[in-house]
């Protein structure tokens, strides 16, 4: 058979899924939630959480399917809902917007990602710059889109950019600075110097600033600052965030994107025909969970921070260098004086030596950026506190 033509090659290639042979590798979460299923470790690898949000959220999707909300919903979102994420940015960050003009539902951030950066990318030689280690559908959707990625390190153990570098990334070519803070895989969140820096380019170059802020009510320090509260900032940023990750929903699949009117529009224009819409009875629970009391938020990002505590501390324990996050759900650890020079060799021999899965940095890294990260690996605190107790006992084997 003839090799199959399409843009599928060159998303997959972004994604770092080809092989030196031309073949097509598994994503590395499918890899190692396989091998974690297979040897019986403790899966700290993919991240998400082992236990179910808030159960007001839950019954309110249960009411929801009892009482007929199966079909269709509005594209842009079911009312309630946009109204409960405009709600929310002003209750959180004084972002006054308006529901039916400036929001838009969608499947996941991932997909919001993915209508974000089609709608936007469009010439020959426009460029994305991303910090990286980066999510990697990042790349992914950057090359289906045809687009150039550009990426600023970030480098061990605080994970915060050189603004000179961030400079010289950003240009004319530029379309889009796509922001993820708090940030996957690293946990950093990023400085007031940073994202300043990150709106002055933005408004030089005539770029979007794009934010997946998914991660934004588990941060353990400061508040949450959206980019788009930022002066100047407003009119040409997209903010991203989801249900997922703040009420343990990750299988709903609610996300949502707010920014101006007119690029609001540009992402409907290709989200319509994506997914067209999503997760009817799941609108009304999400809408149910963003208007939870301030104590809810404040005790999901106390929880976190005590695991992260917990999972540090064996860590450490085990031998590791560890860089403390200061948000979302990951710690990042340094396994060199475990012996490791690879990161993806040390975590597929990881389970059998400790019954642990963990996840090797290089897996979010670009092809020659990779020796940056060679003996750093990610592992996910979002599990039961009895969970990451007995993987802080077996990680200690390895000391």
């Amino acid at each position: 058979m003839r090799e199959i033509p399409g843009a599928w090659y060159r998303t997959a290639a972004g994604a770092g899924l080809v092989g030196a042979d031309g073949s097509i590798h598994p994503t590395i979460f499918a890899e190692m939630s396989a091998l974690a299923a297979r040897t019986g470790a403790i899966n700290l690898g993919q991240g998400f959480p082992d236990e179910d949000g808030p159960a007001e959220v839950l019954d309110a999707a249960r009411a929801a399917i009892a009482d007929g909300a199966n079909q269709y919903p509005p594209g842009r979102g079911i009312p309630d809902l946009l109204s409960a994420i405009a709600e929310h940015q002003e209750r959180f960050y004084g972002l006054r917007i308006d529901p039916a003009r400036e929001a838009l539902v969608t499947a996941g951030a991932t997909e919001a990602l993915a209508a974000t950066l089609l709608a936007l990318l469009d010439a020959p030689g426009d460029e994305v710059v991303v910090f990286e280690p980066y999510y990697d559908s990042y790349a992914a959707v950057a090359a289906l889109a045809g687009a150039r990625l550009v990426t600023v390190p970030l480098r061990w153990p605080d994970f915060q950019p050189d603004l000179d570098l961030l400079r010289a990334a950003v240009s004319d070519r530029t379309r889009v600075i796509l922001v993820n803070d708090p940030h996957n895989p690293t946990g950093a969140v990023f400085d007031a110097d940073v994202r300043g820096e990150v709106v002055r380019l933005a408004e030089r170059h005539d770029a979007v600033i794009v934010t997946d802020e998914v991660y934004e009510h588990l941060v353990f320090d400061e508040a949450h600052v959206p980019i788009a509260t930022l002066p100047g900032a407003w009119e040409r940023t997209l903010t991203i965030s989801s249900g997922g990750k703040t009420f343990s929903t990750t299988g709903w699949k609610i996300g949502w994107i707010t920014g101006p009117a007119p690029l609001i529009d540009a992402v409907l224009a290709v989200k319509q025909f994506l997914t067209y819409v999503n997760g009817s009875p799941f609108q009304p629970a999400i809408a149910t969970g963003l208007r939870l009391p301030d104590a809810f938020f404040r005790g999901i990002a106390q929880t976190l921070r005590d695991k992260r505590d917990l999972l540090g501390g064996g860590l450490r324990a085990a031998g590791f260098d560890v860089s403390t996050p200061a948000g979302s759900y990951f710690t990042v650890a340094d396994a060199r004086r475990l012996g490791a020079t690879d990161a993806a060799t040390f975590c597929r021999g990881l389970p059998d030596r400790a019954g642990v899965v963990a996840i090797p940095l290089t897996a979010f890294a670009t092809p020659e950026r990779r020796a940056d990260y060679a003996t750093l690996v990610r592992f996910a605190a979002c599990k039961r506190m009895d969970v990451l107790e007995e993987a802080a006992s077996r990680l200690a084997q390895l000391a």
